[in-house]
């Protein structure tokens, strides 16, 4: 049985940090590439940072690059998302996801996804 369990969100103020975790079982976690998506009330879910199998290689959405870092420990079969310098726009559920094929920012390449934390700055 495949599972993303998410973990760490919560409600900071402006400018404030938070760190999600984002624990996988049911696959082979060395074999997958990782992502994170957010989305707001009323709003698509939008592309925030994936990192390859092996954390050599990662990519940003404009809107969290120098602020959000995305790394990943394949000997705890985790992916993290540091996120610093919060603002209020960054408030959304983050959704994990997970594919055996190459990264994409589009949702619908995504296979795998866990069942969301909520992230809520506020001003």
């Amino acid at each position: 049985q495949v599972q993303l369990v998410e973990s760490g969100g919560g409600s900071v103020q402006t400018g404030g940090s938070l760190r999600l975790s984002c624990a996988v079982s049911g696959l082979t976690f060395s074999d997958l590439d990782m992502g994170w998506f957010s989305q707001a009330p009323g709003k698509e879910r939008e592309f925030v940072a994936t990192i390859n199998w092996s954390g050599s290689s990662t990519y940003y959405a404009n809107s969290v690059k120098g602020r959000f870092t995305i790394s990943r420990d394949n000997a705890k079969n985790t992916v993290f998302l540091q996120m610093n310098s919060l603002k209020p726009d960054d408030t959304a559920e983050y959704y994990c996801a997970a594919t055996t094929r190459s990264y994409s920012d589009s949702a619908s390449k995504w296979p795998y996804w866990g069942q969301g934390t909520q992230v809520t700055v506020s001003s």
